[in-house]
């Protein structure tokens, strides 16, 4: 959702992309400060707990921001921005930790590896289908909206021009007297779709939650150096011990 919240901050509220990286702290700066207490945390606390409560924290974020509408500014989504970061911080320390800890120390690297390419896979295809659904929910808003201007016979260029974030362009071509009606229906078209796919992520964040508390269990956590012990052969007796 980074990228879609990054859109609204630059083509819906015309910031700049220094004053929409100022708006986006509220999300990393908790990260910062959380992460470092949820590392030593995983040492006294089970990992499912961490993670479990963190994406519980990130679906009510993402609830609370998928809430905008045509007038709202850039701290309505603020309370939501805050505890998705509260929640990212929370599961990220006991996500690596969970990825070496089920797997033998000779396995670790394999492990790290594996974690870290399939949060990449997760972030490609969420903002792929995030973005599909987005570009959607964008032309069947936009298509009533703009029927009588010009805009109309490109609906479909205009809604991916507005998904892309490439509104300001798309609009040069719509006549002067149709492109306030254009820019009012492509932001709200933009809003609309944020809060669908606001939706979506919420629905996939508390999928997630629940497995986190489900399926992360303390028995497929390995103690280091169990294996390597268990397969050891005894050393031989020394005489008269």
């Amino acid at each position: 959702m980074f990228l879609y919240i990054t859109l609204f901050f630059q083509n819906v509220l015309g910031f700049s992309p220094f004053e929409a990286g100022l708006r986006s702290l509220p999300v990393t700066a908790p990260i910062l400060l959380v992460s470092p207490l949820s590392g030593r945390l995983t040492a006294r606390v089970p990992v499912r707990l961490l993670l479990g409560t963190g994406l519980a924290f990130v679906t009510v974020g993402l609830l609370l921001m998928g809430n905008l509408s045509d007038s709202s500014g850039w701290t309505v989504p603020l309370p939501g921005l805050i505890l998705a970061g509260i929640g990212i911080g929370l599961a990220t320390p006991g996500l690596a930790s969970t990825a070496v800890g089920v797997v033998r120390p000779q396995q670790s690297g394999m492990a790290s590896g594996a974690n870290n390419t399939a949060r990449q896979l997760g972030l490609a295809t969420g903002i792929a289908g995030l973005g599909a659904i987005f570009q959607s929910k964008i032309q069947s808003t936009l298509t009533p909206l703009v029927e009588g201007t010009p805009a109309s016979s490109h609906v479909h260029e205009l809604s991916r021009a507005v998904a892309s974030g490439g509104t300001g362009r798309a609009l040069q071509a719509v006549p002067p007297a149709d492109r306030d009606k254009v820019v009012h229906a492509a932001h709200h078209a933009f809003v609309t779709g944020f809060n669908t796919i606001a939706l979506v992520s919420v629905a996939v964040a508390a999928a997630g939650s629940l497995a986190g508390y489900a399926l992360v269990r303390p028995r497929d956590f390995l103690a280091v150096g169990g294996p390597a012990q268990a397969t050891a052969k005894p050393k031989p007796q020394q005489a008269g011990a």
